[in-house]
């Protein structure tokens, strides 16, 4: 793999491990908590999406 696929990865299993804790928390009754953790993983998720060649910088203004 890549480095890029590395890094991707990297992000996704630690939404993954985000993801159990919560529902552990959540099978606790800690929802707060259960909450919380589901928004960090969400985020890893998001900055997965993000990894990798920017497009944005190759369309050019008029």
């Amino acid at each position: 793999m890549n480095a890029i696929q590395v890094k991707k990865q990297e992000f996704l299993n630690e939404a993954v491990s985000f993801f159990k804790n919560a529902s552990v928390h959540a099978d606790e009754g800690d929802i707060q908590t259960s909450a919380g953790l589901i928004l960090k993983a969400l985020d890893q998720e998001r900055r997965a999406g993000g990894v990798g060649p920017q497009v944005l910088h190759l369309i050019k203004t008029r």
